[in-house]
């Protein structure tokens, strides 16, 4: 059981290090937290952009510039689709977003002469760290899919179960979240927990345990589960959070940052490679967490 953030990183520093290649990587968090990764031996950098800048930037931070290899392409678009197409070529390399619009390099990413697709749904999924919770949580989709049927929650909830499967966490508990525990007819969210809960049971979904619907609540404590009488091995032990529609798990995810004091590791996954791929709000440490998930999985 991946307990703490921490444990993150030492799983990481177990597999080989990867080669990471960062589109668009004038930005200094994002450097940092690359160069951080490079000191704890988990990745190689390779970095594509404006090299001038690059370099500028390496050289203000106190960054030993002859560790890494820079492809020097101005024109954003360029050095995603570069980016993109290294990644998809060398088995070793993961991507990384750096300082550029998401869609840009979701669009290179789609690109099917890139080869970087595998035919699966992305997806976004978060591993949270906090003080609250007795082992590390994971969230998705709080960043790409808007308003998923049932079929693309499945999808979902399958590329966050690999993911945590690549974390060797066998078997993950699975909470379906709703605003209440029943299932009503009005409220599509329960519809669709109660629709995943069977294909679950019916071998459909496998490699985890899936139960709900949940409010957010009886999901990550048993105490207040066992208030509401519900009786659940998943209820209070969730690993993998799955949420309804967008605006419910971005809310998560900045409330989880901002209010909780969380640390937070983000990929998108459903591609051949994960993607690192964060807010430009987020810090320093998150960036770094995310390279460390990225290679942990």
């Amino acid at each position: 059981m991946l307990k703490t953030i921490e444990d993150l990183i030492l799983r990481a520093k177990t597999k080989e290090p990867k080669t990471l290649v960062v589109a668009c990587a004038d930005d200094k968090p994002v450097l940092e937290a690359v160069e951080k990764a490079r000191e704890e031996g988990i990745i190689e950098p390779l970095l594509v952009g404006n090299k001038e800048i690059i370099s500028l930037l390496l050289e203000d931070l106190n960054i030993d510039a002859s560790h890494y290899q820079i492809v020097d392409l101005i024109d954003r678009a360029e050095a995603a689709n570069h980016a993109v197409k290294l990644a998809g070529e060398h088995e070793n390399y993961i991507l990384m977003k750096g300082f550029l619009d998401t869609s840009v390099l979701l669009k290179a990413v789609l690109n099917p002469e890139h080869n970087f697709r595998s035919g699966k749904r992305l997806s976004h999924v978060t591993l949270f760290a906090t003080k609250n919770y007795h082992k590390l949580l994971m969230m998705t989709d709080g960043a790409m899919n808007m308003y998923p049927n049932v079929d693309e929650k499945q999808e979902i909830l399958e590329n966050a179960v690999s993911v945590l499967h690549g974390l060797d966490i066998a078997n993950p508990k699975v909470g379906v979240i709703a605003a209440i525990e029943k299932v009503n007819e009005k409220m599509q969210a329960t519809v669709d927990a109660k629709e995943l809960i069977e294909r679950n049971q019916k071998g459909i979904i496998t490699g985890c345990i899936v139960d709900g619907p949940f409010a957010l609540d009886n999901a990550i404590s048993k105490e207040a589960a066992h208030h509401k009488g519900i009786e659940s091995d998943v209820a209070g032990d969730v690993d993998l959070i799955l949420m309804p529609q967008i605006e419910t798990g971005n809310v998560f995810y900045k409330t989880m940052m901002f209010l909780a004091d969380a640390n937070s590791a983000s990929i998108v996954v459903g591609a051949k490679k994960p993607i690192v791929l964060t807010s430009r709000a987020d810090s320093t440490l998150s960036k770094f967490y995310s390279i460390a998930l990225a290679v942990a999985s």
